[in-house]
């Protein structure tokens, strides 16, 4: 769910400086922030879920590992309690989102506005794109 409202955000990101910047073929280089998005995001989920299954199957013991004619889950207690847990747990659902805005704020700098990377260069124009999404939603009376 994350995922998707961010994608949606870098989608419209990419629109916007894609626009600003004059270059043909706005929606190819759209698609390809959104593919690419997505293939990072899927690819830090894999990564993810190979950390964690990783890490709990080395504590587990007979109650982690089931055959697969029995009914329920694995036992997910063990390491992952507390702040470190929560910590932990906050990595696992945010990293795929923010790598996978750095791989597209990097495609957008080099392809699209053609700047220097630099932390201001690399996330230019999301100020714009929040205040274009702002103007969206006044009433032409209010404009």
């Amino acid at each position: 769910m994350i995922g998707g409202i961010i994608m949606i955000l870098v989608a419209l990101w990419i629109y916007q400086s894609a626009m600003r910047a004059k270059i043909s073929n706005v929606m190819m280089w759209v698609a390809i922030g959104a593919v690419a998005f997505f293939v990072v995001q899927l690819v830090f989920i894999d990564i993810n879920l190979y950390i964690m299954e990783s890490i709990k199957s080395g504590e587990g013991g007979s109650d982690y590992e089931r055959d697969l004619t029995t009914i329920g889950d694995r036992k997910n207690e063990g390491g992952f309690q507390g702040f470190g847990g929560i910590l932990f747990s906050l990595y696992l659902e945010l990293m795929p989102q923010i790598v996978g805005v750095l791989a597209v704020a990097l495609i957008r700098l080099k392809f699209i506005t053609k700047e220097a990377i630099t932390l201001g260069n690399l996330f230019g124009d999301v100020k714009e794109m929040f205040q274009g999404i702002k103007q969206s939603f006044k009433t032409s009376a209010e404009k």
